[in-house]
């Protein structure tokens, strides 16, 4: 097996840099030699971790759709397999090194197969390194800046079979009009901004998505009414940290509050977004929050610990106080919000009472549902080199369980107060468990079952809650 031709490989110190350059505008410019390369060819693609990759995702399955390659659903009929993976914990890199081990198997029954590997782990020099050495049956690595470039790449082991690292440490031009093949035909991710750059001591993030760089808000109003057009429904709006939105342009004043205000104004029916870091939520977005209408009730607001002493050791730059406060004018400006968090448990230093402080934050908030994690330490990042011998594998698990013990009785009373209420609740689709029941949300973000015909997919559907569960709501359709 050749030696794979590098032409740019991930350096740590490098994406830690933040220029203070202007960002850099422009459309994709499709090569129109490409479009038949995958004409009778099929892809299969493997997305890891959160919306950003599933956005990145949907990207990548219009590149190769431009490219005449089809989508399977399974590996075994696929020409070219992509890997987009997730670096924000140990287990699930370990999850995409499990799947490269069984993948080479299939190299060897299809040898001319190509596999690329890119999101958060094509970031990382150490998973590159060892991707390189260990599994030679990766022919494209490929990072988070230069998604668009995929198909120059793939042209180019097509022809040569050589095997490819283009990874850029340091962040691209914002690339528009990328070609998109969408997951859903009613709810949107609409990606506002990317990178991060809050440097929390246990997050690689910072590293894998470079520095905050935020779309014009006309190209991404433009979106959202083309996204009418077609019948969406609902839009997410996404960025690791959509509360910095703006504060990177340097010829204009415009933040979240007005992007927000601005898409109040469209017929889109519903606005979602993810994720808030409470440092940067002030009172011109919650102003624009309590505009109500077609801005949904619902705010993910990670605090990830109650306790001081661990919030500085994660440089989340709030405090509990802090905190409390914002989560207090959340509730007074929209009362009937649902608020839902993160929270990891196990950080080094942390110790019982520290805990304690958390378990007591999460009840005096009432959050409605959290995703909760032990720590992962992530090479490179500080968090990984503070050595803690207190915190055993038990001590974390236990922890968590009781951590969850109080979160779920958060989910069960965020559910019980919309029982014998009548919800609007946009239908998508029929449940995972039972093809006989359709599945939708509430304005708050409540999965909501309801029995009714499929001609009600993608609508609004007015439904009387008849049953709260801790996970979910059960109703039925009102008949106008």
């Amino acid at each position: 097996m050749m030696k794979p031709e590098i032409v740019s490989a991930p350096d740590r110190l490098s994406e830690r840099k933040r220029l203070n350059k202007e960002n850099i505008f422009e459309d994709y410019q499709e090569d129109v030699s490409l479009v038949s390369l995958g004409k009778e060819k099929h892809y299969y693609i493997y997305t890891y971790g959160c919306q950003e990759n599933e956005s990145d995702s949907e990207k990548i399955r219009g590149l190769l759709e431009s490219m005449s390659f089809k989508e399977t659903f399974s590996n075994d009929e696929a020409d070219l397999i992509v890997m987009n993976t997730c670096a924000i914990r140990k287990n699930a890199e370990e999850k995409v090194y499990g799947e490269l081990g069984r993948l080479k198997q299939l190299k060897r029954k299809k040898p001319n197969i190509i596999t690329v590997l890119c999101g958060c782990m094509a970031q990382e020099e150490d998973a590159v390194k060892r991707i390189t050495r260990t599994y030679q049956n990766v022919d494209i690595v490929l990072g988070t800046h230069n998604i668009h470039d995929l198909p120059h790449l793939i042209k180019k082991v097509s022809d040569g079979k050589e095997r490819l690292i283009d990874v850029l440490s340091y962040e691209g031009n914002i690339v528009e009009n990328v070609p998109l093949v969408r997951s859903s035909k009613i709810k949107a991710w609409v990606p506002i901004m990317y990178g991060c750059d809050e440097f929390c001591t246990y997050c690689i993030v910072p590293y894998t998505r470079g520095k905050e760089r935020s779309r014009l808000p006309e190209n991404i109003i433009k979106e959202v009414e083309q996204l009418v057009q077609d019948g969406y429904q609902e839009i997410c709006l996404l960025g690791q940290n959509v509360n910095a939105y703006g504060k990177d342009f340097t010829n204009r004043k415009y933040d979240f509050a007005d992007l927000l205000s601005d898409l109040h104004k469209t017929a889109i029916a519903r606005i979602r977004f993810t994720t808030s870091n409470p440092k940067d939520l002030d009172d011109r977005q919650i102003s624009s929050l309590a505009l109500g209408g077609n801005i949904m009730p619902q705010l993910h607001l990670p605090v990830q610990s109650g306790s001081n002493k661990i919030l500085k050791l994660m440089n989340r730059r709030y405090t509990r106080e802090s905190y409390l406060e914002l989560v207090k004018k959340i509730r007074q400006a929209i009362p009937n919000i649902s608020l839902t968090t993160d929270i990891i448990v196990g950080f080094p230093k942390e110790d019982e009472s520290d805990f304690e402080e958390t378990l007591s934050l999460v009840k005096e908030c009432g959050f409605e549902g959290a995703f909760t994690f032990i720590f992962s330490p992530r090479e490179g990042t500080p968090a990984a080199k503070i050595i803690d011998l207190n915190i055993t594998d038990n001590v974390a698990h236990e922890r968590l369980y009781r951590l969850n013990e109080v979160v779920n009785e958060g989910y069960r009373k965020g559910n019980l107060r919309f029982l014998d209420t009548i919800q609007p609740v946009l239908i998508e689709g029929n449940s995972k468990t039972d093809e006989s029941i359709l599945m939708g949300y509430n304005p708050n973000g409540k999965l909501v079952n309801v029995k009714g015909s499929k001609d009600l997919i993608g609508k609004v559907v007015n439904v009387k809650i008849t049953v709260a569960k801790t996970w979910s709501l059960d109703g039925e359709a009102i008949n106008d």
